[in-house]
């Protein structure tokens, strides 16, 4: 329960810093102003602290509850439970880029995107574990994402877009679990109970840069006593968050090296009062001593310029290479004289546009205790408190498939995050396509996707939910897997090549044939079931062999093309003329017939007879090919019978076997050449030294050459 003060509920935050300790009391009145009733700093007695990270626990304890003591004292009450922060020093944040490729036009809805989002924060949690190059666990305590993208293109939001890939830009923010627990072991020490967690940078910004002024390309500079902590806004959010190992102390240290002075003292000096124009301080050889203003900017320029360069630099890279608009600095670091200055020097700016931040973003805030002052060293420690009303964050733990796991409270845990932090895979919480079938059609890559499986069953404490819904502290998660739908399938009689007949005229009648199918160098019929790197073609012609097989005519006969003599293996294609006769004379008469009913009067001297006899015997043969313009099967069987084929390949006697038929490319099963090792700039196939391709037709007797040219 939160601690009370005069009737009110009061919050309590610990900025637990290099330097210091400060401990603030307060709360939010029904104006939404905050009211500090207390605020107590203690000093660290020894170097517990280096860089922002723990490294004595009992003695950061201790200091932690003097602090926790004198405020109880102030306030004549008890305190239980802490709010805290984490030193920008451990923040490490990634940038993950991630694509999904959806396969088909698919309708963009909430749970797609929050995969995305998702997937986002894992590629960004490998490049951090990949760059740490340790088994150091990281918890992400937020993400924001810096843009979506659709079919390829930038884009603001996808919610309801219709698309067939989808891809998004994510800044994940992660801490190490020591530190984390580092600082829960030493409140915990202390006696308190952590009821929220949030990252120092986040605090200061909080107070520092209001949401209105996030619109702006603004950078947050909390300079502390061992860390540099920088946050960037830019667009109304947050972007990106970094730090810089540089700070107070690093002068401080300047001082002692040089003075031979302990280090309390060396912070005396280097916070010398304005207007004050020498110090008096004794060395540790007992010695007085006097250092003057003008000595201690000379020895302190130098170090300050260091600082401030390097800050700059940071702010540059997280800003995408460039300078930002403005720089708000607080904390006591940022207090040094012309750090401001060298840091606007560093940066490019007007010394104008960067300034320390104290009373003037202090304007929903009141000191109840008149001895309290609104100064930039305390932005972060109210920034703390404040965080509690805004974002209540902490650790909850949870059971996922019965796997306990942490989680950073966020206040929107969701079944996804406790899947993520298992490090259940992604692809097993969506539905899973079953196998696609690649294969070539005519020569071209075609891809027939699998179907859809279901999403994985999830239970919350035996409730059915979504991925999406929320969790809380020790929820029962049970995840089942995603299923796998049916692996693709099509017929070859269902492509769209084949849907569309070939027409021909035979002796003035119409005759409508289905397409041949040729699979790897195979005739097929129309049910043939695609498999995974099948070469399809669906031929546009027929030969006139298998037009005489089609129509059940004697191969016998006299047969013609558009009026030229026509062999077996000539091809006849759509909409061409063909006709025949059993022998010159009756082909004769029935070509002067076809002449003479195309006119509008046949003529007195037509022997009209002679015309009913030729239709006559036309339309019995038409009679006999019924049916076939449905189906191929027969034809198909008939022209399955093997037969040898002899062919010449680069000047190499081939005999093939074992078809009907035979394709350019059947000729690789017989004469070693090998596609995969180029041998020169383009491949060359010819046949009777025409250039032909792969899926050309090949005849008895032909010559093939197959050969690399430069």
């Amino acid at each position: 329960m939160p601690a009370a003060y005069n009737g009110q509920d009061v919050v309590f935050g610990l900025d637990i810093g290099t330097r210091s300790i400060v401990g603030t009391v307060g709360y939010k009145d029904a104006r939404n102003r905050f009211q500090i009733v207390a605020q107590v700093e203690r000093f660290h007695d020894t170097r517990a602290m280096l860089d922002g990270q723990i490294h004595d626990i009992s003695k950061v304890a201790e200091t932690i509850t003097l602090v926790k003591d004198e405020l109880e004292n102030k306030l004549n009450t008890t305190l239980s439970e802490v709010c805290i922060a984490a030193a920008g020093r451990v923040l490490k944040t990634a940038v993950g880029v991630c694509e999904e490729e959806l396969g088909e036009d698919t309708i963009v809805d909430e749970e797609l995107i929050y995969s995305l989002d998702m997937l986002g924060v894992e590629k960004a949690n490998e490049i951090i574990v990949e760059e740490n190059q340790s088994e150091m666990t990281f918890f992400c305590v937020g993400y924001t994402v810096i843009r979506y993208f659709l079919n390829g293109f930038t884009i603001s939001n996808l919610m309801g877009h219709k698309a067939k890939k989808v891809g998004a830009e994510v800044l994940a923010t992660f801490l190490p679990e020591d530190v984390v627990d580092g600082l829960y072991a030493a409140v915990k020490e202390a006696g308190l109970e952590v009821v929220n967690l949030t990252l120092e940078p986040i605090a200061a910004m909080n107070v520092a840069i209001p949401e209105q002024y996030r619109l702006l390309n603004i950078a947050l500079v909390d300079v502390g006593a061992g860390t540099s902590d920088i946050c960037i806004t830019k667009e109304g959010s947050v972007v990106a968050y970094g730090m810089i190992p540089f700070a107070g102390d690093k002068l401080t240290e300047v001082l002692v090296q040089k003075y031979l002075i302990d280090f309390a003292t060396a912070e005396k000096l280097k916070m010398m009062p304005v207007g004050k124009k020498f110090m008096q301080y004794k060395d540790i050889m007992g010695d007085k001593q006097k250092l003057t203003r003008e000595e201690l900017n000379e020895d302190l320029q130098p170090h300050i310029e260091y600082m401030a360069g390097e800050i700059a630099a940071k702010i540059k890279e997280l800003n995408g290479g460039k300078s930002v608009s403005a720089v708000f600095v607080v904390g006591g670091g940022g207090k040094v004289p012309a750090f401001t200055a060298c840091l606007a020097d560093a940066l490019g700016l007007v010394k104008n546009r960067v300034a320390i931040r104290g009373p003037e973003v202090m304007g929903n805030i009141d000191m109840l205790d008149e001895t309290l002052r609104k100064d930039s060293l305390y932005v972060t420690p109210i920034g703390i408190c404040i965080n509690y009303y805004e974002k209540k964050n902490n650790f909850i733990f949870v059971q996922v498939n019965k796997e306990r796991v942490k989680l950073y409270n966020n206040n929107k845990l969701t079944v996804m995050d406790a899947a993520a932090a298992v490090g259940y895979p992604n692809e097993l919480l969506f539905p899973r396509r079953g196998e696609d079938i690649t294969f070539f059609i005519n020569g071209k890559q075609r891809i027939i996707r699998g179907n859809k499986g279901e999403a994985a069953m999830i239970k919350v404490n035996k409730s059915v939910v979504s991925m999406t819904s929320p969790i809380q502290q020790n929820d029962k998660i049970t995840i089942t897997e995603s299923t796998v739908g049916e692996p693709a399938y099509k017929e070859v009689g269902q492509l769209p090549e084949y849907e569309e007949p070939i027409h021909f005229r035979v002796n003035g009648q119409s005759i409508t044939c289905p397409r041949f199918i040729m699979v790897n160098g195979e005739i097929k019929t129309e049910y043939y079931s695609i498999q995974n790197g099948d070469q399809v073609n669906i031929l546009d012609y027929y030969t006139v062999e298998q037009l005489l097989l089609f129509l059940d005519l004697p191969e016998s006969i006299s047969f013609y093309i558009n009026h030229e003599p026509a062999s077996m293996k000539d091809r006849v294609y759509d909409n061409y003329m063909i006709n025949w006769a059993e022998n010159k004379e009756s082909l004769a008469d029935m070509e002067q017939l076809q002449d003479d009913t195309a006119d509008e009067s046949l003529g007195e001297d037509t022997d009209r007879e002679t015309a009913r006899n030729m239709e006559d015997e036309a339309d019995s043969k038409e009679e006999q090919s019924d049916g076939k313009q449905i189906s191929s099967d027969k034809i198909v069987e008939q022209l399955k019978e093997t037969r040898e084929l002899h062919i010449l390949v680069n000047d190499s006697p081939i005999v093939m076997k074992e078809k009907a038929e035979y394709i350019l490319v059947d000729v690789l099963d017989y004469y070693p050449f090998d596609l995969s090792q180029m041998g020169g700039s383009e491949l060359v196939t010819t046949i009777n030294d025409v250039k032909a391709d792969f899926t050309d037709m090949l005849h008895e007797n032909d010559v093939v050459r197959i050969f690399w040219k430069d």
